[in-house]
């Protein structure tokens, strides 16, 4: 009991943390930087990302956010028999992972991003989990969040980001060093049309409720 009672004070102090302070370095990040000499990375708040941006970035990587508690099970159930087009992570486990914990596959670090997630999930409120997500994700080599990707893509501020950009830019999130927003290949420019339109439909049948403006 002891050793559980400090587990949960811990998961419940390291939700609070970031819940008040903005993570502007994660340990990847920080690996990254040792790695390049220096990031390009910029905090923005959520007002100042373009509403199409966050909705693309879910439409993309987890279209069911704001219905789930952490853990899409049918995302997992679909990822397991190997029927699903990305992984099962949510964004939420996403941003456990970068904030939190290290890359890379082990049963550790999946067991303590399984304990950490619902305690995020419950002491942030949706908006906040993906303000951190779109501020830590990688989108080039060396550049880190969305309004860094804006200007290094575009040359625009993530504010004002077009629907067209947006989506590009998360075709670009699954393979960061290996995809260019502004130079997309053929898979690239299909799989954008399809975020564009399904940004669109969550917003329509209210997917997006919980962290639109």
């Amino acid at each position: 009991m002891r050793i559980f009672g400090a587990l949960l004070a811990i998961n419940v102090l390291a939700a609070l943390f970031y819940l008040v302070i903005n993570p502007r370095m994660t340990p990847y990040m920080i690996s990254e930087t040792h790695r390049l000499g220096q990031l390009d990375h910029a905090w923005v708040r959520m007002d100042e990302i373009a509403p199409v941006m966050a909705r693309s970035a879910v439409a993309a990587e987890d279209a069911n956010f704001c219905n789930h508690w952490g853990f899409d099970t049918d995302a997992i159930r679909d990822a397991l028999s190997g029927g699903a087009r990305r992984g099962g992570s949510t964004i939420s486990q996403q941003v456990v992972k970068n904030v939190y914990l290290w890359q890379g596959r082990s049963w550790l670090r999946k067991g303590l991003e399984a304990m950490l997630t619902p305690m995020v999930e419950l002491i942030w409120s949706k908006e906040r989990i993906l303000e951190v997500y779109l501020n830590v994700a990688e989108f080039d080599e060396g550049v880190f969040g969305v309004e860094a990707a804006a200007v290094h893509y575009f040359g625009v501020n993530a504010s004002d980001l077009s629907a067209r950009q947006a989506a590009r830019l998360t075709t670009v999130l699954p393979d960061p060093k290996g995809r260019s927003a502004s130079q997309p290949g053929n898979w690239q420019r299909q799989r954008a049309s399809s975020v564009a339109g399904g940004a669109d439909l969550i917003r329509a049948d209210g997917r997006a409720d919980c962290f639109a403006p």
